[in-house]
């Protein structure tokens, strides 16, 4: 299994996002999870690569070519691979991916993470979208989601989608599990 990891390129004012991040990547190469993720060796996107490299798992970076000549690419991958643009990166990382996930960051992550859950709620794939959610960081986030629900702007099973967890081992078996709710346009 990969996941697709979209998270900050920094590592944010509390210690506890970089450690909760960390502890991910362990489960996961405990567990034999791979990671697809932006590719860059810095913030959170650092902190989950070597992580689940040194926990044992394949870790496949998309980055574009600007980042990389910003020398932020991760040189230590198993594989890194250089695209065009951020739409080519996020489509490849889909590709690649049979989850996505959703760690601390800022507007890129929500981004990247809004766009996978869009796609889900479409049709254009069937992978579970994760919220690893490092001491409620997101619950703001969620608070607005509830709103979308009670507004009438979203379907109360596409919320119910969404695997919400800080446990990483729980994270793991709710992706195993997953079974995606009706297309929105069936």
């Amino acid at each position: 299994m990969r996941l697709a990891m979209f998270c900050g390129s920094k590592p944010g004012n509390q210690p506890n996002f970089s450690e909760g991040v960390a502890q991910l990547g362990q489960v996961l190469g405990q567990r034999g999870v791979h990671v697809v993720y932006g590719g860059g060796k810095v913030g959170l996107m650092g902190v989950i690569a070597y992580a689940a490299l040194a926990a044992g798992s394949e870790v496949h970076g998309v980055i574009t070519e600007n980042l990389l000549h910003k020398e932020i690419g991760h040189p230590g991958l198993t594989h890194l691979e250089v695209v065009a643009s951020m739409h080519d990166r996020k489509a490849r990382m889909a590709d690649l991916a049979d989850g996505f996930v959703a760690l601390p960051g800022g507007a890129g992550t929500l981004d990247e993470i809004f766009e996978a859950w869009t796609w889900a709620q479409l049709g254009y794939h069937n992978k579970p979208v994760c919220f690893y959610n490092i001491d409620g960081f997101f619950a703001p986030l969620f608070d607005m989601i509830d709103a979308m629900v009670s507004n009438g702007f979203l379907r109360e099973d596409f919320q119910q989608q969404l695997i919400i967890t800080d446990d990483p081992d729980d994270l793991i078996n709710c992706v195993e599990e997953y079974q995606p709710p009706k297309q929105k346009w069936s």
